[in-house]
């Protein structure tokens, strides 16, 4: 595979943590720079960690993860955008909005499909270090982009902010789901 090839792959991997990053700087409101990098380190990490995950396991679970992984995803984006929305008209003020807890399923979720790039690099016989760091570059990069991006409309729009946040993870969510049965 051309590098030029895993270059796109890369970008289109990190599509699913740029559009979740937005959401995330939408409701952010202290600590934003180091909370900036903290959310791009980690979704960088595991858009990495997926793929050598598949490269790994191709064999064993593959067919199991690739039936359940759109599934998978969807729950995590769909519970996340739900108490967003749940907390937007609950709380009286928005939350710095970064968890752990939330920050690995966000992680997660927005990396499950880099686990069948690396079934796929197995196949392939890819060269899998310059493969995971592109991916981990442009994921870096896209999340730190869209963190940005959202803090920078949050701050004109406040709690609208952390709706439209929700909204967008649950329909992020129901697209996964809508490819998992080929309707997208």
């Amino acid at each position: 595979m051309k590098i030029y090839e895993l270059i796109l792959i890369s970008i289109a991997l990190s599509m699913d943590a740029f559009s979740v990053s937005i959401c995330k700087g939408l409701s952010m409101k202290y600590k934003f720079k180091r909370n900036s990098l903290i959310i791009a380190t980690s979704f960088s990490f595991f858009q990495m960690l997926m793929p050598l995950i598949g490269y790994f396991l191709v064999s064993k679970l593959s067919p199991i993860l690739t039936d359940f992984n759109h599934l998978i995803a969807f729950a995590l984006l769909f519970v996340i955008g739900f108490n967003m929305l749940k907390d937007a008209y609950h709380n009286e003020d928005l939350q710095d909005g970064l968890s752990i807890s939330e920050l690995l399923i966000l992680s997660v979720a927005t990396s499950i499909d880099a686990m069948a790039i690396g079934i796929t690099f197995s196949i392939l016989g890819v060269n899998l270090p310059l493969a995971i760091f592109l991916i981990g570059l442009m994921a870096f990069i896209f999340s730190l982009i869209g963190v940005n991006l959202g803090k920078a409309i949050g701050k004109k729009m406040e709690k609208k902010a952390q709706i439209i946040g929700g909204i967008v993870l649950i329909l992020l969510a129901f697209k996964i789901l809508l490819e998992h049965f080929n309707i997208f």
